[in-house]
């Protein structure tokens, strides 16, 4: 295992290659979910897929899988991620994972290798939640948390439909959601913080997903002068805003541990200097590994909500966006990429995402992990996203040799604790 080596020169122009459809100033590209930039991404990549010779499937939601088969027949070691972005994205997050999932295939077939079992690798619609809400929602389809016809019906950020959307590029497709399980899933991805980075090691073996809570708040209040509405008789959406994203702050620092929030978008109307706002929406986002601990900042958060409000005389209205469980994966993959990697000599750590992503929709089917790879100063969704080239290539490599030890195991007996991806409403437009 520890002489076999995907191409790393290659890994690295495919990943420049995909960059170039739909790209934003600073060397990012911009590829919202279903737009004719990420049709043009899909094409590319589904080339290749074509090139390598596998056999090529599309769901009903647009996910698209690749397999090359194995000695025998059955559920694949499954790959993959995404190749859709944010506005401002980088050309990494997502695209690494699907891209070097392919250098998996293409150096077993330059070797000769064949495996046990089927090898696949996919990318699901619609990670980001970016144009069309919720976030993961293709990997939530394809795992059964979200029936499709629903899924379809999602109107997007900019009042397109998504399934008029996957019918006007062509890539609505007729396999069956949910879909098949795979026999294991590991998905290789940019970490997107700093601590990799920070503690100088090159690879993360993924522990888990910790939980989303994403929630909107529509604040009314009494429009009036700004000059000659006496304070005491004010009812201020913009104030009662203010103390809100003011408590979130001071919420997850009361809390500590890996509990995070943050209020990320903020409108008044009707937005004028010398106007008390009519009107005041938000968005809280809280995270945390601990559902327990998460489920307790809500109700934290709920209760200053209304106690400001009454104070205020203001009304409020709440929608959830998108409500995930955390999720644990599976011990024998996390300890697989462990090993792996340090049979490959590189350094690790063990340490849960941030962020969300499709693995952990995958983990309701079947073991699941994650391998991270350095973000340099932790920046993502942003051009500047960047991992160097030796942490792309140790990666894959680690990702390739998780492949093989997991083609190679039995996996038949339960190990690890539940992986349930929660569930899911609507989502708010920003990433996972």
């Amino acid at each position: 295992m520890s002489d076999l080596h995907i191409d790393g020169d290659r890994l690295v122009r495919r990943i420049n290659d995909l960059a170039t459809i739909g790209p934003i100033e600073g060397g990012g590209s911009c590829r919202l979910a279903l737009t004719d930039e990420d049709r043009d991404g899909r094409d590319l990549v589904v080339a290749w897929m074509t090139d390598l010779g596998l056999d090529i499937s599309m769901d009903g939601i647009g996910n698209v899988v690749g397999v090359r088969p194995g000695r025998t027949d059955g559920p694949p070691i499954m790959t993959g991620s995404h190749i859709d972005t944010v506005r401002t994205g980088g050309r990494y997050d997502g695209n690494l994972g699907v891209l070097a999932g392919l250098e998996v295939i293409e150096t077993l077939e330059q070797h000769g290798i064949t495996t046990e079992h089927p090898f696949a690798v996919a990318f699901f619609t619609d990670e980001e939640g970016a144009r069309f809400q919720p976030d993961m929602l293709g990997s939530l389809v394809y795992a059964g948390g979200m029936g499709l016809e629903e899924a379809l019906d999602v109107v997007g950020i900019d009042g397109a439909v998504l399934g008029e959307e996957l019918d006007r590029i062509g890539y609505r497709g007729t396999s069956p959601c949910p879909g098949s399980a795979p026999r294991a899933f590991v998905e290789l991805h940019v970490e997107q913080g700093p601590v990799l980075e920070a503690d100088g090691v090159t690879i993360g073996a993924v522990t888990g997903v910790q939980g989303i809570s994403w929630t909107e708040l529509a604040i009314t209040g009494q429009s009036n002068h700004a000059g000659t509405t006496p304070m005491d008789l004010r009812h201020d959406p913009g104030y009662v805003a203010a103390l809100i994203a003011s408590y979130v702050r001071q919420l997850a620092i009361r809390m500590g541990g890996r509990q995070v929030a943050t209020v990320g978008s903020l409108e008044l109307h009707p937005n004028l200097v010398n106007v008390v706002a009519a009107s005041a929406r938000l968005t809280v986002d809280l995270r945390n590994t601990d559902e327990a601990l998460l489920g307790e900042a809500e109700a934290d958060l709920a209760r200053f909500v209304a106690e400001a409000a009454a104070a205020e005389g203001v009304t409020v209205e709440e929608r959830t966006l998108a409500r995930f469980q955390p999720v644990a994966f599976d011990d024998r993959v996390v300890d697989t990429v462990a090993a792996v990697a340090t049979e490959l000599g590189h350094s690790v750590k063990r340490l849960p995402s941030g962020a969300g992503h499709d693995a952990q929709m995958m983990a309701r089917l079947c073991p699941t992990g994650m391998v991270f790879v350095p973000s340099r100063d932790g920046i993502s969704h942003n051009p500047a996203e960047y991992t160097e080239p030796d942490d792309l290539v140790a990666g894959a490599d680690v990702l390739l040799g998780s492949m093989l030890a997991l083609d190679a195991m039995d996996l038949s007996t339960t190990g690890a604790p539940d992986g349930s991806g929660g569930a899911s409403t609507d989502g708010a437009e920003g990433a996972p």
